[in-house]
């Protein structure tokens, strides 16, 4: 299980909140910590963000902190990856991570390569803001989750927050990085509710995973909303099937040590994202499992995610293709 860092005043005091105030709050916090730090992107600013996260951000910080961009990716990425070059901290939000191939070069070859194109004599303390998911009957180009691409590249950092407490943690590691993060948030869960740390210190270190619920007979590794569908079930099949329900939280670096464990101890793995499950990272979490667990395996690794389709628009098509927490619990009893 990981740690949790906290410091400063207050560090037990929590309040109750969504996730999406739990965003707000960590950007407001960075930026009255650190003068380097600001916001750009499409309608951050007036409108206060598409998903309305960035809310009045803008009234308190002004214009030039906050910043609302032309409709060009390729453009505000580009200049992101230029103000990080010389020493300040930009966090873009990108509206729908399906727009992320508009800029994909200046995010795979400019900012993974550039510290190490130069030696690691520059650093990329560039934070991205993006969202994921379907369920909004907003079709296809607009409800994909992709944050395996971006998994994949060396160079750059990808977190995906299930709750309101590793929202606010994991954001304000992302901002404190020297090294570029891409924080992919599922849009369908910005009103889940949660305690949050009001410590303006409390971070949640990049590169571990959570333990949200102990068992004994099956680990279910899950991401983003199967977070909570999987809580969900597990709480449904207390008394029948003892269920061990972990957050990744941070898809690179991934936290294998808190999977083996785990795993070593309930003998059988479930691994519920909702992206694609081909080439992903079920299978990056099943081959660390296998690779580190393996003798422990009392049964055959199971996956729950998105057919190899794009998400449909028609709502009763969308609801098929999309995981869901019935599908974990066929998943669990192919192998309890």
């Amino acid at each position: 299980m990981s740690t949790e860092t906290s410091s400063g005043t207050g560090p037990d005091q929590t309040k109750e909140m969504t996730i999406r105030e739990a965003i707000r709050l960590a950007l407001r916090e960075e930026l009255e910590r650190d003068d380097d730090v600001f916001v750009m992107g499409e309608d951050v600013g007036k409108f206060g963000g598409v998903y309305e996260v960035t809310g009045d951000l803008v009234e308190q910080f002004g214009e030039t902190r906050v910043r609302d961009t032309p409709i060009s990716e390729a453009g505000f990425m580009g200049a992101a990856v230029g103000a990080a070059a010389t020493g300040t901290r930009p966090v873009v939000e990108i509206m729908f991570s399906d727009f992320i191939g508009v800029c994909s070069e200046q995010i795979i070859n400019q900012m993974a390569k550039n510290r190490y194109m130069f030696g690691g004599k520059t650093e990329m303390p560039v934070t991205v803001r993006t969202t994921e998911g379907g369920g909004s009957g907003a079709a296809s180009q607009h409800s994909g989750t992709i944050h395996t691409w971006f998994a994949h590249f060396p160079g750059v950092m990808a977190v995906a927050p299930a709750t309101p407490a590793s929202a606010k943690g994991l954001l304000k590691s992302a901002i404190r990085s020297d090294d570029p993060v891409i924080v992919f948030e599922n849009k369908q869960i910005y009103e889940q509710k949660g305690e949050v740390p009001l410590d303006e210190d409390f971070t949640i270190p990049i590169g571990t995973a959570s333990v949200e619920r102990e068992g004994e007979d099956v680990t279910v590794v899950a991401t983003q909303r199967m977070v909570g569908e999987s809580l969900e079930l597990a709480e449904e099949l207390a008394g029948q099937t003892s269920v061990e329900v972990i957050d990744l939280r941070s898809l690179y670096p991934m936290d294998t040590d808190t999977l083996v464990e785990s795993v070593g101890k309930t003998g059988r793995l479930v691994i519920a994202d909702e992206s694609p499950l081909s080439y992903g990272t079920h299978a990056e979490v099943a081959t660390r499992v296998m690779e580190n667990a393996f003798y422990s395996l009392d049964a055959p690794i199971q996956r729950v995610g998105v057919a190899d389709v794009h998400i449909p628009f028609s709502p009763a098509l969308e609801e098929e293709v999309l995981p869901s927490g019935s599908d974990v619990e066929a998943a669990i009893n192919r192998i309890v």
